[in-house]
């Protein structure tokens, strides 16, 4: 995963390059399904490819990235209202207890 406009690799601070899109599906407020292109690099030293994943989605998550914060903070609990049905109540005691994760 790399943030936009990186042109180093952060793997071996070789040079990146486009090398294609790909679609990504994540979950917004009220279960709304949402498709974006993810652009995706190649270094030119290394070969690894890496993402450029927006900020308002985590990697490895189909929910964006406010409502497990919201969870983490306390703000979004499962009788809050317009979430009570999304996420469930074990996602979110699981994103409670990978807590660490996400502050990396």
């Amino acid at each position: 995963m790399v943030s936009f406009g990186a042109e180093v690799c952060p793997e071996c601070g070789g040079e990146l390059r486009f090398f294609d899109k790909v679609r990504r599906i994540y979950w917004t407020k009220r279960k709304i399904t949402k498709r974006i292109g993810i652009r995706r690099f190649k270094c030119t030293k290394c070969k690894k490819i890496h993402r450029e994943i927006p900020d308002y989605i985590l990697p490895h998550k189909r929910y964006e990235s406010e409502i497990i914060f919201g969870v983490l903070e306390g703000f979004i609990t499962p009788e809050t209202l317009g979430f009570e049905d999304h996420p469930c109540e074990t996602t979110m005691i699981r994103w409670k207890s990978q807590n660490k994760q996400f502050l990396l």
